[in-house]
């Protein structure tokens, strides 16, 4: 039997505090038929129904059952008829409505045959234990039986494994196979049914709310966030790599209390799938937010979450209210969703009936737009930025408002001018975000002088303790247990690279001045590898500055993989709007988000004082009037460079801790400080075409704006002194720039600025420093994780990506021996022999170029590739030429889709020939008098090797056979690919009889968005009138028709995104 530590205090926990794995382990299974019959076995024990349904008119007929059941009352079948219908399976509704209704709208209103009306309950959150639990497997989806309209019939056969039935709605689907094989085919088959069945018929399938993958040894769960989002991509151009959450790379593993990961199969069923933890899990712990994305909160988010609220219940049976005792605090390491869970424990924690008010307290830069519209998603209007206190104080005066989000500094003003108030007397929950803070310590002691009857409870990624507290005015709150109490639960930042919820760091120390040995060992708080010199004033040495200002021009595209190919974002299109907007205004305010392609990511450069930034942001100007605005690969070239402060000139900086600033106003600052900063914004104005200033409101704006233009990576490097180094997110950022002293939770908060997951190509946080913080960063290291976490916190150094290492007893290869195995296996004039062979090939080769990505941004990398560049082209014309013959039988099969092929698709477009280098080659080729054939060579070859160019290949032929002395090669090529996109689309219209402007404003439009748009009513605008005794079959014409045009698109879409 399985032993579970319970959390005493409370009913049951949804997470175990400790979990001992079964004795009895499912690695005994030897096919994938035993495991789903086990599996099923070990839920019917659990006290789940099993069901023999395999059709959806037995699903639906079992649905009206279980929802009769709940709610003591029979449909008739009128009644059962219009409820499904409207309520059930709207045909206008798809996965974000269905969703809807499970997380939120989970009553409905069902008219009866008398008029009246009944609410009708689909899920009981309230009383998770009367809802029905039910198991089916082998439930069948079939092309022959579907008697739906065409676009809700399934496009193959396809035979789903095991589905946990909720009342009758399939809201967890599982997906198995053996032991052995990859957990990834069996991701990779689910992302086949959302494309191909899950949407058929009712759509009752795009109810499921988590979907769980496993092979026996490891299991892992993921919400239909992914579907959310592959669907709404569906209408676009998703051919370019795209990491979403519909990433492998998103799955979760569950835990134990611990963050001990149970991944086999028989432990999973005993823990998540057991019948109280999986009912929490879809009632209590998914988040649906205002982007309409279900997130399923992790384990140790859970797991936090109860100990607060079993906390809240001790405190309060055994009278600890207003005492240390009463509260604790939460560490999870930055990254890893504090916020999320804090909200959500302050959420829980108002609905206990004893609690009068709950008040989530942050920042006041941190509750930017998107925080108050993921606020506003749990209570509407609950969160305002308005500097008044008045609408804090309505709120505390309504009985109804149970929680309120507000800020440190709202509070603060609050209590000092309300002394006596009532609220002080009534039982108050305050959840801390971002305990850390130094604002912390004053407000501490007005909550403990004012109110009576109050819980504490804080977050924070890296606590205050004895070795990192600084010299606080208060002795008795330096630390975060002194002011908190005790730890409740803890995720440090090596079990989050772990679990892959963050990134590790890469860290280069870049000497800019040279030292001599005897100066070496001075000061330890000063620069000891940039040079011998121990006064701040002397690090902002001119020629020193000028030096480091020119490595990070030279090195800027390098180190944010600028000179790579492209990749999708969604970028907000309306920031000024969002960033200008007024609390009153903030509903009205819509996001206006696109689809656009991206190269690379951005930086921060944190320097030690204003007096640096100033000296940082001019050097910059001053080096960028001589570049041009853009150069070939490598070349330094101008860059968007902003800058913003609010600190006073000698209070930038407190025993090198990252202390808070002032995004409010820029009082504190003295003129010369001021009229450079309203200097570098006026630069800003003239960029964006905006009209901040440094005057209050404007100045909070201008944060604003600068905080959503980070985010869009329309900024390259932020120079700043501490703000934007705590509690700023943007997974566009992957490099920090650092010439500032740093240590402990100041250094690990600014570090963790780089290191959110964004996709494949982001694989590290990057880190330069221009001093050494070698020693600082192990200490923050040791105390954030433990003594042994640097090799899980930072990458090895180039030596052992390069020639290979040994960890664990196991070996990695390193690039030299990967290349090795690659010419030894696969020598470029031997052809493959046979499927086997193809995927060896497939696998190597991908782990290549995961390699080749993490070498990249080393300096010494340059020039030790071994391949040379047309032998590397020669194999990744072979990997491409794969990958679509591997596309190719997967469109073709309907069970048998090579799952477990996995193609760096998006790897592979980071090293890109493009198109200025292929007309580099032509105007060589020019140069020779066109008799150069072994440029032509090189040019198909170069050609052949790139995704992007492949689709281009007889445009760039025909234009070479152009070719003569007299050719102005840019120009010509852009005329000949004018005349050749309009001759093409003419070509497409006439044969398809379609609508010709009406086809040209669709193209246009297209170029224009960066999407050529497959659904809606896009394409039908186009396509010709429908005969009245016109035969042929429409559907099939109009996929033809978008063949066409995609095929189209896809050839002159990077051409036309050059102008």
């Amino acid at each position: 039997m399985s032993t579970f530590n319970m959390v005493a205090s409370m009913n049951e926990s949804t997470v175990v505090s400790e979990y001992i794995p079964e004795s009895k382990r499912s690695d005994s299974y030897q096919s994938e038929a035993d495991l789903e019959k086990e599996f099923i076995h070990m839920l019917t024990e659990q006290g789940y129904e099993y069901l023999q349904t395999h059709t959806e008119a037995e699903l639906i007929a079992n649905l009206r059952k279980k929802i009769e059941q709940l709610n003591s009352y029979n449909f008739t079948d009128t009644e059962w008829e219009r409820f499904f219908h409207k309520h059930i399976a709207n045909a206008n509704e798809g996965i974000v409505e269905k969703t809807r209704t499970i997380q939120e709208d989970a009553v409905k209103n069902m008219e009866r045959d008398d008029g009246s009306t009944k609410n009708i309950t689909l899920l009981d959150k309230k009383n998770i234990h009367n809802n029905r639990l039910q198991v089916i497997n082998q439930y069948e989806v079939s092309q022959e039986r579907n008697v739906y309209p065409a676009d809700r019939q399934a496009k193959f056969d396809n035979r789903y494994d095991v589905t946990i039935l909720v009342n009758g709605f399939p809201l967890i689907h599982v997906e198995l196979k053996r032991r052995g094989v990859a957990i990834r085919e069996a991701f990779n088959q689910i992302n086949r049914y959302q494309r191909d069945s899950f949407w058929t018929g009712s759509g009752l399938y795009e109810y499921v709310q988590i979907f769980v993958i496993s092979n026996g040894t490891n299991t892992k769960y993921y919400s239909n966030t992914t579907r959310s989002a592959h669907i709404r991509e569906q209408g676009k151009n998703v051919s370019r790599g795209k990491k979403t959450s519909n990433s492998f790379e998103f799955t979760s593993f569950w835990a134990d209390a611990n963050n001990k990961v149970i991944s086999d199969l028989v432990d999973f069923t005993k823990t998540f799938l057991s019948k109280h933890t999986i009912l929490n899990v879809l009632t209590k712990y998914c988040v649906f937010t205002s982007e309409e994305l279900l997130l399923v909160m992790r384990p140790y988010q859970i797991a936090a979450t109860e100990k607060i609220l079993s906390r809240i219940e001790i405190a309060t049976n055994y009278k600890k209210l207003g005492t240390l005792e009463a509260g604790g605090y939460i560490w999870h390491t930055t990254g890893s969703g504090k916020t999320l869970t804090s909200f959500k424990t302050a959420q829980l924690a108002s609905k206990l009936d004893f609690v009068d008010k709950v008040l989530f307290v942050v920042d006041r830069k941190d509750l930017d737009y998107q925080t108050m519209k993921e606020y506003d998603r749990f209570q509407k209007g609950a969160a305002n930025s308005n500097t008044s206190t008045a609408i804090l104080k309505k709120q505390l005066e309504d009985d109804n408002a149970k929680i309120i989000i507000t800020t440190i500094q709202k509070l603060d003003h609050f209590i000092r001018k309300n002394k006596g108030h009532e609220v002080f007397g009534r039982h108050i929950v305050l959840v801390f975000d971002e305990c850390h803070r130094s604002q912390f310590g004053d407000m501490h002691t007005a909550i403990t002088k004012n109110f009576k009857n109050y819980h504490i409870f804080g977050f924070t990624g890296t606590p205050i303790f004895a070795d990192n507290a600084g010299s606080g005015k208060n002795a008795d709150l330096r630390t975060t247990p002194q002011a908190f109490g005790d730890k409740l639960h803890t995720y440090t930042i090596v079990d989050a690279i772990n679990d892959e919820n963050v990134l590790p760091f890469r860290i280069d120390y870049i000497k800019t001045i040279k030292q001599n040995e005897a100066s070496h060992h001075k000061e330890k708080e000063q620069d000891r590898q940039v040079s011998a010199i121990d006064t701040e004033k002397a690090l902002l040495e001119s020629k020193r500055i000028a030096k480091i200002v020119t490595y990070i021009l030279e090195h800027f595209d390098q180190k944010t993989k600028r000179n790579r190919e492209s990749f999708d974002f969604s970028k907000l299109m309306n920031v000024q709007e969002i960033a200008s907007s007024q609390v009153k205004n903030r509903d009205k305010v819509e996001e206006i988000k696109e689809s656009v392609r991206m190269k690379g990511f951005n930086s921060i450069f944190a320097v030690s004082s204003i007096d640096a930034a100033k000296l940082y942001y001019t050097e910059f100007k001053r080096q960028m009037d001589k570049l041009p605005q853009a150069a070939p690969a490598g070349q330094p070239h101008k860059l968007r460079v902003a800058t913003i402060y609010s600190y006073g000139v000698n209070e930038s900086e407190n025993d090198d801790f990252v202390e808070d600033e002032n995004s409010e106003n820029t009082d504190g600052l003295d003129k010369s400080s001021r009229d450079f900063l309203e200097m570098a914004i006026d630069d800003y104005n003239k960029i964006f075409k905006t009209n901040y200033d440094t005057s209050s409101d404007k100045f909070q704006n201008y944060y604003k704006d600068v905080s959503l233009r980070m985010k869009n990576r329309e900024i390259d490097i932020l120079i700043v002194v501490n703000m934007f180094l705590t509690g700023f997110d943007a997974t566009t950022l992957n490099t920090l720039w650092v010439d500032k002293n740093l240590k402990y939770h100041g250094l690990l908060q600014a570090f963790s600025r780089t290191n959110r997951i964004l996709n494949s190509v982001k694989t590290f946080g990057n880190i330069v420093c221009f001093r050494n913080l070698e020693e600082e960063t192990n200490n923050a290291i040791a105390l954030f994780g433990d003594k042994e976490a640097g090799s899980v916190v930072l990458l090895k150094n180039f030596e052992s990506y390069y020639n290979g290492y040994d960890e664990n007893g196991k070996h990695f290869d390193g690039y030299v021996e990967l290349i090795d195995k690659l010419k030894t296996l696969f020598p470029l004039v031997v052809p493959f022999g046979g499927e086997k062979a193809e995927k060896e090939f497939i696998m190597l080769y991908g782990a290549i170029l995961r390699m080749k990505n993490i070498l990249s941004t080393f300096d010494n990398f340059e020039g030790m590739e071994i391949l040379s560049d047309r032998d590397f082209q020669d194999y990744q014309s072979e990997y491409i030429d794969l990958y679509q013959k591997y596309k190719s039988k997967g469109n073709e099969r309907k069970e048998n889709i090579n799952d477990d092929v996995v193609f760096e698709i998006e790897l592979v477009k980071q090293v890109e020939i493009n198109i200025d280098y292929i007309l580099m080659l032509v105007k060589k080729y020019q140069h020779e008098g066109n008799q150069n054939k072994e440029i032509v060579v090189s040019i198909e070859k170069a050609v052949n090797s790139s995704m992007n160019l492949r689709s281009k290949m007889e445009l760039i032929r025909n234009f070479l056979s152009r070719i003569n002395a007299q050719t102005e090669v840019d120009g010509d090529w852009k005329k000949f690919v004018d005349e050749q996109r309009e001759n093409d689309l003419v070509v497409i219209i006439e044969e398809e009889k379609l609508k010709m402007e009406e086809t040209h404003k669709f193209i246009d439009n297209s170029f224009r968005d960066g999407v050529l748009k497959t659904t809606g009513t896009d394409i039908d605008v186009i396509m010709p009138a429908v005969s009245r005794f016109g035969g042929g079959n429409r559907a099939e014409k109009k996929k033809r028709v978008i063949d066409r045009l995609m095929a189209y698109y896809e050839k002159y879409v990077e051409l036309v995104s050059m102008r």
